[in-house]
């Protein structure tokens, strides 16, 4: 990895109740174990992007300063950061939520040539949004790793708790696919041999 490499995780659901946030918590603590760099939650919620209100196109932009509102210079600055990103996303409906699909379709060039990192949740692991999603990272040039993924937690489960679980209870059975795929990230950032998704 690259000395002072700063990793954005970011935090895909903005829903009541959710559970994105525990998760994506623990995801980074995962990471800060796992690999050398600084881990930096970034909370949608905290990032509220107007739907297409950018007069230009994002791929015609190549700096913060372009972009017509300051809502979008400041998320501009925030992706410029780092260098690599972890997406943390709910599956809903068989795909990954709007205000996601919002932040990434803002911007462009911030994103690209980025390695990422998908992590999905849902009753069945989420494959079908992480899938999705990484279609639209390679739209934006990014470099997603290989390895994604998915844990599982019953309907019930997540019912239950109102917005509240302990992952690294639930999602034990992850764990060696969650540092294995962080495992990938390092490669990346390092400039080592990484094994990263080719379509």
């Amino acid at each position: 990895m690259i000395h002072g490499s700063k990793i954005l995780v970011i935090i895909g659901s903005t829903r009541a109740r959710r559970i994105c946030p525990q998760v994506a918590e623990w995801v980074a603590k995962v990471g800060r174990e796992t690999i050398a760099g600084e881990f930096e939650i970034v909370d949608l919620k905290d990032w509220p992007l107007p739907m297409d209100d950018e007069p230009g196109i994002p791929a015609g932009v190549s700096a913060s300063n372009d972009y017509a509102f300051e809502h979008t210079r400041a998320w501009s600055r925030k992706i410029a950061e780092a260098n690599a990103v972890v997406f943390v996303s709910p599956q809903y409906n068989w795909g990954y939520p709007a205000p996601l699909k919002n932040a990434l379709d803002h911007l462009y060039v911030e994103w690209s040539g980025k390695p990422a990192m998908i992590v999905t949740y849902g009753t069945r692991g989420g494959g079908k949004c992480a899938r999705q999603l990484r279609q639209v990272l390679h739209g934006l040039h990014m470099k997603p790793v290989a390895t994604m993924v998915g844990f599982r937690l019953a309907r019930a489960r997540i019912e239950a708790n109102a917005g509240t679980i302990d992952p690294a209870t639930e999602f034990a059975r992850h764990l060696k696919t969650l540092k294995r795929a962080f495992a990938e990230l390092n490669a990346a950032l390092g400039g080592k041999r990484a094994r990263l998704w080719r379509w």
